[in-house]
């Protein structure tokens, strides 16, 4: 019985994970609000009815995408800012880590780029929610460094808030620089990587003289 049940229950995963994949798919070239379920359904090769034993609504999957796209990055967000080193190894850590997410994971970066300020109130605030989290855990690995000294809990989650904005502002230029001409990819992924670090650089400078 137990057996049967696992088998069950590893089919409906499967499902499920092929309803997310097939709907980033769709994606690609729409936004969320204008997804329809049966699209998805047809995708996956499932009735629309089986939609329903996964998600309520697009919006639900929505969420669900979100989680899938950031919900395994806080260990990656936090190594971006860890006090490992001196601030240009940081800077350098940053940038590879965003490049590799970028290229491994394209159609994640852009559902998020999109839909961060799209029309899905749900899935605005499921990445909303995401990138809040983002900020607290990059303002505690802010705290253990030495140059936080003195620093008010409010002022070290603004940087952090800063730290975050960019990186998905970095990601987003990766992104863009991954969808021109092929030939052309490497002088524009370099030009995103050093425009990077030097912002990244312009906050640190300013991080430094804070408290002056």
């Amino acid at each position: 019985m137990s057996h049967t049940l696992g088998i069950r229950q590893a089919q409906k995963q499967k499902t499920r994970q092929a309803l997310l994949d097939a709907a980033l798919a769709l994606l690609e070239e729409q936004s969320l609000s204008s997804l329809g379920l049966r699209e998805v359904t047809r995708a996956v090769g499932v009735a629309p009815t089986a939609f329903y034993r996964h998600f309520r609504s697009t919006a639900d999957l929505g969420v669900a995408l979100v989680e899938e796209a950031l919900g395994s990055l806080h260990p990656m967000i936090r190594t971006t800012v860890s006090a490992t080193g001196d601030h240009e190894e940081r800077v350098t850590r940053a940038i590879e880590l965003i490049a590799r997410h970028v290229d491994g994971y394209p159609a994640h970066v852009r559902f998020i780029a999109r839909e961060r300020h799209g029309g899905v109130q749900p899935v605005r605030e499921a990445i909303r929610d995401q990138l809040a989290r983002f900020a607290h855990e990059v303002k505690e690995e802010l705290a253990k460094d030495p140059v936080s000294e003195g620093w008010s809990e409010d002022d070290l989650l603004m940087l952090a808030h800063l730290y975050v904005d960019q990186m998905l502002s970095t990601a987003s230029l990766f992104l863009e620089a991954l969808e021109g001409p092929e030939e052309e990819r490497p002088e524009r992924t370099r030009q995103v990587a050093q425009l990077a670090a030097r912002q990244m650089r312009l906050i640190g400078l300013g991080r430094h003289h804070w408290l002056d």
